[in-house]
């Protein structure tokens, strides 16, 4: 179950970024009220996890979730590069996040 809360808190942290670009290209308080509302559950769903994963572990597959989801959101909705080699980043840090997981 705990899993289960870190995955979550790491897709609302995903969603958070989400609302952060829509405000910086819209300028509508509304989305500061969306971005404060999913990084607040962003925060609540990593204290959950942290009571079955060791802190370090669930910091850096939360951090690695929100880097790679957010690098996604912005290469297919945003038109952001698709850069081989920042693909290769990308890949590297997915692949640290699940050999985390795995060692835990």
């Amino acid at each position: 179950m705990f899993w289960i809360y870190l995955v979550v808190a790491g897709l609302c942290e995903m969603l958070g970024v989400l609302w952060m670009n829509m405000y910086a290209k819209h300028n509508q308080r509304i989305y500061v009220v969306y971005l404060i509302i999913t990084f607040g559950f962003s925060l609540y769903f990593l204290s959950l996890s942290l009571q079955g994963i060791t802190m370090s572990t669930a910091y850096a597959i939360w951090t690695g979730i929100g880097a790679v989801g957010g690098t996604l959101i912005g290469i297919v909705f945003y038109k952001e590069s698709k850069n081989p080699m920042r693909l290769l980043c990308i890949s590297v840090i997915l692949g640290a996040t699940i050999g985390l997981k795995l060692l835990s």
